[in-house]
C-alpha cells in the first residue's frame, strides 16, 4: 500500500527540492499537504542566526502549488515538542528542511537544525507509524577517498569536508547507531540542479548561476584546479536534474516498507560529467557558443573541493525503480528553455 494516501507533511516545502516534491505530488492527485519552512522575515532558530534564505523568492515556489496548510518550521517543532498530536495524523513525512550550506561555519547551529530536528522528526514520525524519508547528502561521502557506497554498513569511515556534511553525517550514524535507520529512509542527494532553487544564493547550481553570468557578460567563469589529475574545468560531478530527484525520493513512498527498505540511497544520475559538459550544455541551449574563462578558486574552498563523485545507483534500483534518467543535455535544455528563460516556477 502507498503511503501517500494519507496527509502527508513536506518540510523544506518551500524550498528546491521540497516544492518540486508537492509539485510532483499535485501531479498524481495529492493535495492533502501540510507544508513546513521559514518564509516569515522575522523568523529566528533558537537565537539570533536568521533562518529565512530569500523568502520572497521561496514563497514564489509555492503560488503554483496545491497543499492544505502551512505552517512556520520552528512552530511545528515547537508544538510537536509540547503536543506530539497537535498536528494530527500523517501517512507520510519527507524532511527536507535543512541548512544546506557549505560554508556555514556555526556548528552549533548546524548541529540543531540538521541533527536536533531530524532527530525529533524520526522519533515522532516513528510512533505515528508513519513513513519518514529525510534529506541526508552526497557531502557525507567527503573528497570520496572512502567511497561513495550506500552499502557500506562502517559509515563511521566517511569524513565529510564541511560543517554541513559533518551535520548530516551525525544524524546517519546516530540512526544507524539506536537501530532506527533500517526503519526509515535517509536520500543522498548528489548534485541537484533545476527550476524552484533561484532563493539559494550562492548554493545555486551552476546552471543557474552561469545562464546569470551569461545573460550580464556572455561568458561563464569556472574553477581553475588544483590537483594536477585533472584539467582545468574537467573536474567531475554527478548532476541530478530536481525532476529525478523527486521521483527518485517519491518511489521510497509509493511501495510497501519490504519493497522498498529503510536505510541509505544514493540518488544520483550514475553518471559523472564535467563542469565543461555542463557549461557547454547550458550555451547550447541558449543557442550561443560557449566562452569559458577559468579563475583561481578561493583558498577557503580549496581543501574542502570534490574533484570527483558519481552515485551507485544500483540498490536503488533494486527495489524496483526502474524510471530512466534525464541525458544531461535534455535536463539542461528543459531548465534554460522552459524555466529560466521565461522566468517561471514548476506548476506556473
Amino acid at each position: 500500500m502507498s503511503f501517500l494516501q494519507g496527509r502527508i507533511l513536506v518540510t523544506g516545502g518551500a524550498g528546491f527540492i521540497g516544492s518540486a516534491l508537492v509539485w510532483a505530488l499535485n501531479r498524481r492527485g495529492h493535495t492533502n499537504i501540510v507544508v513546513a519552512d521559514f518564509l516569515n522575515p522575522a523568523s529566528r532558530w533558537r537565537g539570533e542566526v536568521p533562518l529565512t534564505l530569500n523568502a520572497p523568492e521561496k514563497e514564489k515556489n509555492l503560488r503554483a502549488l496545491t497543499f492544505a496548510s502551512f505552517v512556520e518550521a520552528d512552530v511545528l517543532r515547537t508544538r510537536l515538542l509540547a503536543e506530539p498530536n497537535a498536528f494530527g495524523q500523517f501517512s507520510a513525512i519527507f524532511h527536507l528542511g535543512a541548512n544546506s550550506s557549505t560554508t556555514e561555519k556555526n556548528a552549533a547551529y548546524l548541529r540543531d537544525i540538521n541533527f536536533d530536528y531530524t532527530r525529533e522528526l524520526a522519533t515522532w514520525s516513528l510512533a505515528q507509524g508513519a513513513r519518514f524519508i529525510y534529506a541526508s547528502s552526497a557531502a557525507t561521502y567527503g573528497d570520496g577517498s572512502a567511497g561513495m557506497d550506500d552499502r557500506d554498513a562502517n559509515l563511521a569511515r566517511l569524513h565529510p569536508l564541511n560543517l554541513y556534511g559533518q551535520s548530516k553525517q551525525d544524524f546517519d550514524v546516530f540512526a544507524q547507531r539506536e537501530g532506527i535507520l533500517d526503519h526509515i529512509v535517509g536520500v543522498k542527494y548528489f548534485n541537484v540542479f533545476g527550476p524552484n532553487e533561484d532563493h539559494k544564493g550562492d548554493m545555486r547550481s551552476l546552471v543557474n548561476k552561469a545562464y546569470q553570468q551569461i545573460l550580464a557578460t556572455g561568458r561563464v567563469q569556472l574553477f581553475k584546479s588544483h590537483k594536477p589529475e585533472f584539467k582545468d574545468g574537467e573536474q567531475m560531478r554527478d548532476f541530478l536534474y530536481v525532476k529525478d530527484a523527486i521521483e527518485m525520493t517519491l518511489h521510497f513512498a509509493e511501495h510497501p516498507r519490504g519493497k522498498t527498505a529503510g536505510g541509505l540511497y544514493n540518488l544520483g544520475s550514475g553518471e559523472a560529467n564535467t563542469w565543461l559538459t555542463l557549461t557547454r550544455a547550458i550555451f547550447a541551449a541558449l543557442g550561443r557558443e560557449p566562452a569559458i574563462e577559468f579563475i583561481e578558486m578561493p583558498e577557503v574552498l580549496r581543501g574542502k573541493y570534490q574533484y570527483y563523485t558519481r552515485a551507485d545507483i544500483s540498490k536503488i534500483r533494486e527495489t524496483g525503480y526502474d524510471r530512466l534518467m534525464t541525458p544531461l543535455a535534455e535536463a539542461v535544455r528543459d531548465y534554460v528553455q522552459n524555466y529560466l528563460v521565461p522566468g517561471t516556477k514548476l506548476g506556473a
